[in-house]
């Protein structure tokens, strides 16, 4: 990576973590771009319970949650490090990760991530679905609102995931092991 473009990228990385975004909003960095977020309306936390509450009670595997977990994720060439913080992260809670974890934890042990489209939809179909697979998140989970659909990427490689499923609001969803159940949808319509 050229000098300059390193500069740059350790400048916009200490700016971002100097931030003061104004309570109830939330900042990330994205591919080199600071995005900031409002405060989500209740349909999108409704489709985020709807998940939690079916992962809490069918998952095969104890599982931990965490709304809004800051993620530092592997950057792109000319940028950063990504700094995401997904709808929802999910880990085995055998490995405790979220216990002593900075505001900022590595995603290793992370089995899936959930993001709900709100204001910036494109940046979940796309930067978002990049920065996860980059971090080889084994799972993302994609509840599109504008699409009145839900996507399951899977099979992280490189800056993208092999293998996607995409159905209709009110088509199960089947989560592979360790979730090992469907998950229904019906809900989010």
């Amino acid at each position: 990576m050229p000098q300059q473009s390193l500069m740059r990228a350790e400048v916009l990385l200490e700016g971002f973590l100097a931030l003061d975004t104004p309570e109830g909003f939330r900042a990330e960095l994205i591919e080199g771009d600071i995005v900031v977020t409002p405060p989500p309306d209740g349909d999108h936390e409704h489709c985020i319970s709807g998940v939690v509450t079916q992962v809490y009670r069918r998952c095969r595997t104890d599982m931990q949650f965490s709304a809004n977990k800051g993620l530092k994720l592997k950057g792109g060439e000319a940028c950063p490090q990504n700094h995401a913080i997904p709808d929802g992260t999910f880990v085995p809670t055998e490995l405790r990760l979220f216990k002593g974890a900075e505001p900022w934890m590595p995603c290793d042990g992370v089995t899936m991530v959930l993001e709900v489209t709100s204001t910036k939809p494109q940046a979940d179909r796309e930067a978002k679905r990049r920065c996860y697979a980059r971090g080889g998140i084994p799972l993302y989970l994609l509840i599109d609102r504008d699409e009145s659909s839900v996507t399951l990427f899977s099979e992280a490689e490189g800056d993208d995931y092999r293998q996607l499923c995409t159905l209709p609001f009110g088509k199960a969803v089947a989560l592979p092991e360790p979730f090992g159940f469907e998950l229904e949808t019906s809900e989010f319509v």
